[in-house]
């Protein structure tokens, strides 16, 4: 306990995007408990373990309460490869459970909510919250259900919430199973061993918007404390990326002599969302937020943490710095 620092709560604090929030929120200040079913590797913030699966409104009022928050940020429902009951037992429930522990605290934080750009579908212009979301995969559709309750809740006055909709992040800690984490698993350990590696993925057809996932946490930790209120603001860089730019840049900076094979998939394969952007404007105007890192340094950021993930004994590769949270 840290006196008088003002307290956050983030649901789902030990994911790869809660955990760069839980960070944003401390180094500006806040007394960070982190909510999940395990505890983290380290200790840099207070944590409660609770599935919050199993759990009850009541139990998590009381959460809430004994903390007093000045925000909690749901960054819970981040799962992908569920079959769809599944995925909106994660992504949809949780945050109704949410939604009914914050209308049963006494306390009333501001609740930033995380969705995703997936909401969407398939846009054929930079996605705008004005139009109606038409999302055609399972996880799109699980968050559009939680993103939808939060912003009836928020009419209705029961609760101070604003929803993110991030688009795809990059940077440290960055999970195994994303397009990059697999091609950082065949180039690691080349890179560890001085050979050649090879690189089999299903077709880089895609084209996304991507931004550095700690740019992601400051949007939030503005999202927080600025009058937003109801709304739903995009967050990302603007910018369609081919996937494959994304992988040759990752091959790059790791300094690998790599083959990267692109394998047709079975019929009737398709790489989920094929095209996504965002328009970061009214980010911008309403949160005093903008992207301040280039995709090359979250790339290279994220490619010397998993060199250091791959050194088998905890130390950091000689191929790469300290890992930096950024300022």
């Amino acid at each position: 306990m840290t006196g008088d620092r003002p307290r956050v709560v983030v649901l789902g604090g030990t994911g790869f995007v809660g955990a760069h929030v839980a960070d944003a929120f401390a180094d500006a200040g806040h007394d960070v408990l982190t909510v999940a079913r395990r505890a983290p590797a380290g200790d840099r913030h207070r944590f409660t373990a609770l599935d919050l699966g199993g759990t009850g409104p009541g139990t998590l009022a009381r959460l809430l309460d004994a903390e007093d928050p000045v925000a909690v940020v749901d960054s819970t429902g981040s799962s992908w490869g569920l079959d769809p009951g599944r995925m909106a037992e994660r992504c949809t429930r949780l945050s109704a459970l949410l939604l009914d522990a914050l209308r049963r605290a006494a306390c009333r934080p501001r609740l930033v909510h995380l969705g995703s750009v997936l909401e969407y579908g398939q846009p054929v212009a930079p996605a705008d919250p004005r139009r109606t979301p038409a999302p055609d995969t399972a996880y799109g559709r699980a968050k559009l259900a939680a993103t939808r309750a939060v912003l009836a809740a928020a009419d209705a006055g029961e609760v101070d919430a604003v929803v993110l909709r991030l688009v795809n992040a990059l940077g440290p800690g960055l999970p195994a199973t994303s397009l990059l984490g697999r091609v950082a698993a065949a180039l690691a350990p080349a890179a560890r061993a001085g050979v050649a590696a090879r690189v089999t993925l299903a077709p880089l057809e895609a084209r996304r918007d991507f931004v550095d996932v700690r740019d992601a946490a400051e949007a939030v930790l503005a999202a927080a404390g600025r009058p937003v209120t109801g709304r739903v603001l995009d967050i990302g860089r603007g910018e369609a990326v081919p996937v494959r730019t994304l992988v040759r840049l990752l091959v790059q900076v790791s300094g690998v002599q790599a083959t990267v094979v692109e394998r047709a998939g079975p019929a009737g394969w398709r790489a989920g969302t094929r095209w996504s952007c965002v328009d970061p404007a009214p980010a911008a105007a309403a949160l005093g937020w903008r992207p301040r890192r280039d995709l090359r340094r979250a790339v290279t950021d994220f490619w010397h943490d998993e060199l250091r993930r791959y050194s088998g004994d905890g130390e950091p590769a000689a191929a790469g710095p300290p890992r930096q949270r950024a300022p």
